[in-house]
């Protein structure tokens, strides 16, 4: 009784684990003609975890050729199971009905046979009493090409020739950016008159207090530097390089006795300070700089402000290096608009041919 009980037990544990396993095969055609193609799908459905091993070859009826299988990705399905799957690829070139042999799948290491399938394989009727309309196969032609004739001989050399240009536009344009360009530009000096530069250093000078405060011998450098200037300009003899007193002479010519008095204090004060370290007030330098208003203003000739344009002085070499310029830029310009039109007559012989 023991001994009944446990064979049974054994045979459902079996059952179960075969249950487990089920292998399967399809076509995908159940005909076809003389030398097409059917895939003959296996699939295996297992556990996850089983290893799974399809047949590479199998026994097929004589007639049947395997040319390769192809390999399917698992999919899983209900129950946790995979479904392992392998597309082999059937040819036959016999019209006949065969009956294909189950697939054999080893899931670990146990045989699992496939159901059985049948294919049949089907001819093309020919008709054999008119067999003089049939004609084989052509051989390959040979289509000569003549470039002389051919309507894609012009827009071809077109195409090399602007490729040829259009390299040659490249490299003079590196030529001509590579060479330092010479600018030249007429423009308008606007020139003052003497007292109006004189005014405007005054206006420096007196924006600039730290020197004033901290600095008087600058500050008088600077003053008297001004005057000398506006008087070398304004009066025609070279006031810089002459002493205060050679100045207030030449002036006494033609200047205001008043203006000559205060211009002699605001030098002899300069010199001073210059010269023997005199110490001023800040009063005294503004009274300074009042005379050397009043002097510039007394003295000053309006007149209208003369402008001339001013023409760009060239060397030799830059008088070259403009002409080369010039001469490559018109190049550049011919080979560039010759490209345009090369391009625009290959675009209507492709449009026209196509």
């Amino acid at each position: 009784m023991k001994r009944t009980l446990l064979l049974f037990i054994t045979a459902f544990i079996a059952l179960g684990a075969m249950a487990q396993v089920k292998v399967e095969s399809s076509l995908s055609s159940v005909e076809m003609l003389v030398g097409q193609q059917v895939e003959l799908s296996v699939s295996a459905t297992t556990d996850e975890n089983a290893n799974v091993i399809f047949p590479k070859e199998a026994l097929l009826p004589e007639g049947i050729e395997v040319l390769g299988f192809v390999e399917v990705p698992d999919e899983k399905v209900d129950g946790g199971q995979v479904c392992h799957r392998r597309n082999y690829v059937l040819t036959s070139f016999q019209d006949t009905l065969y009956y294909l042999p189950p697939f054999t799948v080893n899931v670990d290491g146990k045989e699992y046979a496939a159901n059985q399938l049948a294919l049949k394989v089907l001819t093309v009727d020919v008709d054999t009493t008119n067999f003089e309309q049939y004609f084989g196969p052509k051989d390959v032609q040979d289509n000569p090409f003549d470039w002389e004739l051919d309507d894609w001989a012009l827009p071809f050399w077109l195409s090399v020739l602007l490729l040829v240009l259009l390299a040659v536009l490249y490299y003079l344009y590196i030529r001509l950016r590579d060479n330092k360009p010479v600018i030249a530009h007429i423009r308008i000096v606007k020139r003052l008159l003497p007292h109006q530069k004189a005014m405007k250093a005054i206006e420096e000078i007196k924006a600039d207090k730290i020197v004033t405060s901290e600095d008087p011998k600058e500050y008088y450098t600077r003053l008297t530097d001004t005057l000398r200037k506006y008087i070398e300009e304004r009066y025609g003899f070279n006031a810089m390089e002459m002493t205060s007193s050679e100045i207030i002479e030449q002036l006494m010519k033609n200047a205001d006795q008043e203006s000559l008095a205060e211009l002699r204090q605001l030098f002899l004060t300069a010199d001073l300070v210059k010269f023997a370290k005199y110490s001023t007030l800040i009063n005294e330098n503004d009274a300074n700089l009042v005379s050397a208003v009043d002097f510039i203003n007394k003295t000053k000739i309006e007149q209208p402000v003369n402008q001339k344009p001013v023409k760009p002085q060239y060397t030799i070499e830059e008088q070259e290096t403009r002409k080369r310029r010039v001469v490559l830029k018109t190049i550049i310009a011919v080979i560039a608009i010759s490209c345009v039109g090369i391009f625009g007559v290959i675009a209507y012989y492709i449009y026209e041919l196509l």
